[in-house]
């Protein structure tokens, strides 16, 4: 016979599934648990109250939070709680939610706040937005938090992405006489087709198409364009990753444009993707035809050329000079690639009739995680269709 079950068992199943449900509902007169919390669960209740506790009316009619208070002390003891109980992803969660529901922006121009955060893309993407007000005592702290986040996103992207576009650089280097390990049979079948011997149910090659080895000299010149309002915050940060490990490569030469109604070419620090970080403004308006027009003028190449548009689309220019510029480039030859974000996000919100209007130019318009963006990058340089997420595509 089975065994009975164990009652202790049950009723400590059930307590368990108690007491995260009162975590869960934070402990309102109405959330219907009736269970009392101690020790360390007191203590996580307690930093997530602060945080998402409900708001009720002061005297004066006002909303009133549980609230972290307005001063770096007790925020800074907050973050310290928030590190304790819970693991690294569900803090920087918090962060975000903390900045964004209880107006806490101001309070990391102070150097012990920064000290205390757990850091992260969007902690980068609000440092940033607040460069321009934090005083000198903060500055080093920031740029050091940001040099935190800056290197464990190049340890996690670089390799791969050198991987990935060394092997296209190669492959777009065809030769007609390859050794036999760099023969491309997929190729190679294709041109010789007519040469198929039915009897024989062969083809007999009369042309041999192979991989050419890459050369330390440029093979490709790459033009990364950034819209650096405020919204594409965490797409600044990445792209200015990637615009340092492709100016590292030998074979590309890269140049990183970032605007807003202005135009900044920062080329000459993408040797250190912080510095272009703190040299980007983010926010003001969006002026993307001329960004263009600047990136269009640095063109020397056409046909070995690939530009990376990264922005929303929302146009503040001239819509049509915009899509003319597009049109002549792609005519012209060179590669375009528009990019709606560069983030882990997903779809961001984004202008769908210019993107659409990019879409009829054969430039389709697309969200792109950091993950996928070598593989774009790879197929942009070997001139074949891009890896196009189907969800987040504007064809």
């Amino acid at each position: 016979m089975p065994d009975a079950p164990d009652v202790n068992d049950e009723a400590s199943a059930a307590d368990e599934r108690l007491r995260r449900w009162r975590l869960v509902l934070g402990g309102e007169a109405a959330d219907g648990t009736g269970r009392a919390l101690t020790g360390r669960d007191a203590a996580m209740d307690g930093a997530l109250s602060a945080l998402y506790g409900s708001k009720d009316k002061d005297g004066r009619g006002k909303d009133r939070s549980a609230g972290l208070g307005a001063s770096a002390p007790s925020v800074a003891r907050w973050l310290g709680d928030i590190r304790t109980y819970f693991p690294s992803s569900v803090v920087q969660v918090m962060q975000r939610d903390a900045i964004d529901r209880l107006g806490l922006n101001t309070l990391l121009l102070e150097p012990e706040m920064l000290e205390a955060v757990e850091a992260d893309v969007h902690l980068v993407g609000t440092l940033l937005s607040l460069n321009k007000a934090m005083p000198e005592t903060t500055k080093e702290t920031a740029r050091a938090v940001v040099r935190k986040v800056v290197e464990d996103l190049e340890k996690r992207l670089a390799t791969r992405t050198r991987a990935t576009l060394t092997g296209a650089l190669d492959r777009s280097a065809r030769i007609s006489r390859p050794r036999h390990h760099d023969i491309d049979w997929n190729r190679t079948i294709a041109a010789n087709l007519k040469h198929y011997l039915p009897e024989y149910r062969t083809i007999v090659p009369e042309r041999m198409i192979g991989y050419g080895r890459a050369a330390q000299s440029v093979k490709k010149d790459v033009i990364l364009c950034i819209d650096q309002s405020g919204s594409m915050a965490s797409s600044v940060v990445y792209a200015s990753v990637f615009g340092a490990v492709l100016a590292s490569m030998r074979s590309i030469a890269t140049r990183l444009v970032v605007f807003d109604t202005a135009v900044v070419d920062l080329t000459d620090q993408l040797d250190d993707p912080v510095d272009v970080l703190f040299g980007t403004q983010l926010g003001g308006g969006t002026d993307i035809n001329r960004a263009l027009a600047y990136c269009q003028s640095q063109i020397t190449r056409p046909a070995e050329t690939v530009v990376v548009l990264i922005s929303d689309l929302y146009e503040g220019g001239i819509r049509d000079e915009m899509l003319k510029r597009v049109a002549a480039m792609k005519a012209a030859g060179v590669q375009f690639v528009a990019l709606l974000a560069l983030s882990d996000e997903g779809a961001p919100a984004y202008d769908r009739d210019h993107a659409a209007a990019l879409a009829a130019l054969d430039a389709p318009a697309f969200a792109c995680t950091p993950d996928l963006f070598p593989d774009v990058m790879a197929a942009a340089i070997e001139k074949r269709p891009l890896p196009v997420p189907d969800k987040e595509v504007v064809r």
